[in-house]
């Protein structure tokens, strides 16, 4: 791709490091320091931002507000909220308004303490959360939680696709032995009491405790408290930055919704991921980096098979074998930070997966992969098998 066309990169990260603040800090605290860590690492200043995104995910700190909490006066500001998957669209929207030269420098931040609320995510509330409405008059009155609809995909790819609960559990095993080298995911894990905090196998991930048929414990992502930022730049920004940039080659976005005849096993990457690749000028089959979005293992497996890592239905096969690990000389590594399920989920992770592409692509992860050159995030928001949107970034380093 000529250098011409890449009009926008990320250079400046920060991962908040604890998973359970108890309490001793708000979420836009933990956004505001996230920020200032992000800007710090570009050699960056407030002053210097003139793009704001937020998911409104802080309560009333958000859009106007959250530009007064920050002391800022940004010239584009963008409050789309798209779930977990709403930083993949801030970033092509970073892209799209960087490239038409309205901003220069864009600021996208998360903070959440789902952990010390005790938001009960995956097993509390209806499945579309409030009353009854046109949109969910066939959902809510069912009391259908979200994991069941997770559940329900899983139990179809089981039945469409031959799919096996052992399959399933290959992800697991794979995002956790990548956690057990990341000092942040362990001491993640130990701060929210995890029990035997180590590698996992196969067989321990298909006898834990049954979450929702066919999901078990270690199937679930972990509810944690957490956030992060990332600082978006044109070239003239990014060529006096302190790290190599990790380009957005490419953006996708897309909605889902159940109708007739949809195949809830297909999600919305199934769309937005051949738009972002196909603006990136690359292919999957080249990325030597997936950070998926693990709200549960089905999550991974129907995304690496809709972004175009394999085929519809053969995602069991391709997670097999620990071939998705940073050192098994395949491609692609998959969520090489621990992912979702061992390293931290407040609630909307599509932040951090747009951190550890970064990570990789300047080469320093904790399970790095040697000469990391093309990665992809691909965030999922809402309900897989039920209304959600995707958004997929394929991200490239000089």
């Amino acid at each position: 791709m000529a250098l011409k066309e890449r009009d926008a990169a990320i250079v400046g990260i920060h991962e908040f490091p604890l998973r359970n603040v108890e309490g001793r800090m708000t979420s836009a605290q933990i956004k505001a320091a996230s920020a200032e860590r992000a800007l710090a690492d570009a050699g960056l200043k407030w002053s210097d931002v003139d793009a704001l995104y937020d998911a409104s995910e802080a309560g009333d700190t958000t859009g106007m507000a959250l530009a007064e909490y920050f002391g800022i006066h940004p010239r584009v500001l963008d409050t789309t909220a798209m779930g977990g998957s709403s930083y993949e669209f801030h970033a092509s929207h970073a892209k799209r308004d960087i490239g038409a030269g309205r901003a220069k420098v864009a600021l996208l931040t998360y903070g959440s303490t789902a952990r010390s609320d005790s938001r009960a995510i995956g097993t509390g509330g209806g499945r579309a959360g409030g009353g009854s409405s046109p949109l969910r008059n066939m959902e809510v009155s069912w009391g259908q939680t979200l994991i069941a609809s997770y559940a329900l995909v899983a139990r179809r790819h089981m039945h469409q696709y031959g799919t096996t609960p052992e399959q399933l559990a290959e992800i697991a095993v794979v995002t956790r032995a990548h956690a057990m080298r990341n000092p942040e995911a362990v001491k993640a894990m130990t701060d929210l009491r995890f029990r035997d905090v180590r590698e996992i196998t196969v067989e321990d991930v298909v006898k834990g405790r049954m979450i929702a048929d066919p999901l078990h414990l270690l199937d679930c992502c972990m509810i944690s408290d957490g956030g992060g930022a990332v600082v978006i730049a044109a070239p003239e920004v990014a060529a006096g930055c302190r790290h190599k940039p990790a380009w957005i080659l490419g953006a996708g976005e897309a909605v889902g919704y159940s109708e007739n005849g949809r195949d809830i096993t297909v999600s919305a990457g199934a769309q937005s991921a051949p738009l972002a690749f196909a603006q990136a000028g690359v292919r999957p089959g080249q990325c030597d980096i997936a950070m998926m979005y693990d709200s549960f293992t089905i999550t991974v497996m129907t995304l690496l098979e809709d972004v175009g890592f394999c085929g519809k239905g053969e995602g069991g096969a391709f997670v097999q074998g620990g071939r998705l690990r940073f050192d098994s000389g395949t491609k692609p590594a998959l969520n090489t930070d621990g992912g979702g399920l061992s390293s931290n989920h407040p609630g909307m992770r599509g932040i951090f997966l747009l951190i550890e592409a970064t990570r990789q692509l300047r080469g320093d992860s904790t399970s790095q992969v040697p000469g990391a050159a093309l990665a992809v995030a691909h965030g999922n928001g809402g309900q897989l098998g039920g209304r959600h949107a995707g958004a997929t970034i394929v991200l490239g380093r000089d």
